[in-house]
């Protein structure tokens, strides 16, 4: 008998990598159910996606008032008014006492490649900063700036040039700010000019390196090298933006803000679309058709933006991502005693992180087995890292009380059966190595 497995591995390309082999028959908001009707609590948000859950019915009912409309003209075409009023919008969310323009686009990595673009046209140089650990997109700049080679750039030939990495200061792993400063100033003075350097860019929590976040002492000291050297600042929001974190945006953490600020995932509840903010003065750089795109800034992604913007105020759901980010916190904390294998809990709002070390050592393995039992239970989780030895949490934040409730106690069996060697799925889901999973 032919399964599902079967038919996607004869139909799809291997480098299309699947965390599991749940096939979504139909979802709402915290749940997923599978075409055998077995029910899974959502604990991945479709990677951040579905910040206001699984068809939101606001989010619903607009993309449906959109389709009765129109549902393409390309805005370099036809415009739109919706178009419009969401860059307004945004250009009053996103950190900032400054004038702001804005564009859109359809992915996260589309908005990456855009806010490059800007920041090399305004300043007129082609350097570029990262760091150690970042995801940053699948796109050629985006692996380049990605810093970690497995699955994302190996074979896939030279990268981009003038891109540059950093140590990312994560004291965990031995990297002290001080450490990472130093080697800031050790690069600007033994490989690239600063004079030559058009922008930093950074996650203020890093999303695939492992939901470490960026220590505030540091990000400001970024923000004086970039205002030093006439360096730009890029915030890459794309993971933490849209109240996710407990704030509308992770950079309101720490006081300062990015000349250019990335977003996607989060902003269209389930709908493809991105956007890049920035100082006006940088975002009008470039001549006329040299942003945009056929489907940037696409009607649909729009009007469930606005929806997603108007539930976020309306259910208090950058409150509610604190509380809950706390409640999970808690839950986890109360198991060090019992469970020396973890090491680290962190992660600001509901953008939440466990780390395990078995022997003193990363554990991609024992992390990979509380991901397997808790599937087994019903719970869909993420793994992440470097080391592929962290789960993340990310739930929708709509998640309602007695499901997260249920979710924890999930979360809670499936790490003390890992210790346990309890029964869990051995590699059923054919899916990536531990750790390699999208980001």
């Amino acid at each position: 008998m032919t399964t599902m497995t079967d038919r996607k591995n004869a139909a799809i390309s291997r480098g299309v990598g699947m965390t599991t082999q749940v096939y979504a028959d139909r979802a709402e908001n915290a749940e997923i159910w599978d075409r055998d009707g077995k029910r899974y609590i959502d604990f991945a948000a479709g990677i951040a996606v579905v910040n206001t859950g699984h068809r939101h019915p606001k989010v619903v009912q607009a993309v449906k008032d959109q389709l009765d409309r129109f549902t393409h003209t390309c805005h370099q075409v036809v415009p739109y008014e919706n178009y419009v009023s969401l860059a307004e919008r945004l250009n009053d969310l996103v950190p900032g006492d400054f004038e702001k323009k804005t564009i859109f686009a359809t992915t996260g990595a589309e908005a990456v490649e855009n806010a490059v673009k800007v920041a090399r046209h305004h300043t007129g140089r082609s350097a570029i900063v990262a760091f150690a650990g970042a995801f940053h997109g699948r796109t050629f700049m985006g692996m380049t700036l990605t810093g970690k080679v497995q699955p994302y750039k190996a074979g896939f030939g030279a990268m981009m040039p003038d891109v540059w990495h950093l140590p990312f200061p994560n004291e965990l792993h031995g990297v002290s700010q001080a450490d990472a400063l130093a080697a800031v100033d050790k690069l600007f003075k033994a490989d690239v000019d600063p004079r030559r350097v058009a922008a930093i860019i950074v996650e203020p929590v890093q999303g695939e390196g492992g939901f470490y976040p960026v220590p505030s002492g540091f990000m400001r000291k970024l923000r004086e090298l970039c205002d030093e050297h006439g360096m730009l600042l890029i915030a890459d929001e794309v993971q933490t933006g849209f109240a996710r974190t407990g704030r509308m945006f992770a950079m309101e953490h720490h006081g300062v803000a990015a000349d250019i600020t990335c977003m996607a995932k989060g902003l269209g509840g389930g709908l493809p679309i991105s956007a890049v903010t920035g100082r006006a003065e940088v975002m009008d750089a470039p001549d006329p058709g040299g942003l945009g795109g056929t489907y940037a800034g696409n009607p649909l992604g729009v009007a469930a933006a606005h929806a997603v913007l108007d539930v976020i105020e309306e259910e208090g759901l950058i409150d509610r991502a604190e509380r809950l980010g706390q409640r999970l916190k808690q839950r986890l904390a109360s198991l060090r005693d019992d469970v020396p294998e973890i090491v680290d809990i962190r992660g600001p709002g509901l953008m939440n992180a466990v780390e395990f070390d078995v022997g003193g050592k990363p554990s991609p393995d024992f992390t990979n087995k509380v991901r397997e039992e808790a599937l087994e239970r019903g719970l869909i989780l993420l793994t992440c890292g470097v080391h592929g030895n962290v789960i993340r949490f990310l739930p929708p934040l709509t998640v309602p009380d007695a499901v997260f409730d249920e979710a924890l106690g999930i979360i809670e069996d499936s790490i003390r059966a890992a210790r346990g060697g309890g029964a869990h799925r051995a590699a059923a889901d054919g899916g990536l190595e531990p750790g390699q999973q999208e980001a």
